[in-house]
């Protein structure tokens, strides 16, 4: 399933990030990995991207896929 988020933190050194997920303003997703195929340039907070969410039951078997 893809889910849209907004990115509140990103950390270049280990390519995750922290995401508020769009449906639940309160459910924040850490430690999500981010595609290599997305240039580090293009993390900016605030950004929206599209989270691919592979596990509900597990929230961080997940991967950004896109920032927009």
């Amino acid at each position: 399933m893809v889910r849209r988020g907004v990115l509140q933190v990103w950390d270049v050194g280990t390519y995750t990030c922290t995401v508020q997920m769009a449906a639940s303003l309160g459910q924040y997703l850490a430690g999500i990995k981010v595609s290599r195929a997305i240039a580090g340039a293009e993390m900016v907070v605030g950004r929206s991207v599209a989270v691919a969410v592979f596990d509900e039951g597990n929230p961080t078997d997940a991967v950004v896929v896109a920032v927009y």
